[in-house]
């Protein structure tokens, strides 16, 4: 399954947060979205500092990978 429509737009730390709040709007049951909602939120507060550019270009990369990766382990499973 291909990353959401819009994956190629995130650039900054707020938009991969929102991106990957939409994401977690696909999965099948309101335990699961509220369990990775949490996760985003602590993962976004975790590196709320960080201030290397080069840094916070590989975090949403790979944020974007994972949750790629979750959305399509989920789906498969329908």
């Amino acid at each position: 399954m291909p990353p959401l429509v819009g994956a190629e737009l995130v650039h900054t730390p707020v938009q991969l947060y929102r991106y990957l709040l939409r994401c977690c709007r696909l999965l099948p049951t309101a335990a699961m979205q509220q369990h990775y909602r949490h996760a985003i939120r602590q993962g976004y507060n975790s590196h709320s500092d960080e201030d290397d550019r080069e840094r916070i270009q590989m975090i949403i990369q790979r944020a974007i990978a994972d949750a790629d990766w979750i959305l399509d382990k989920y789906m498969k499973k329908k």
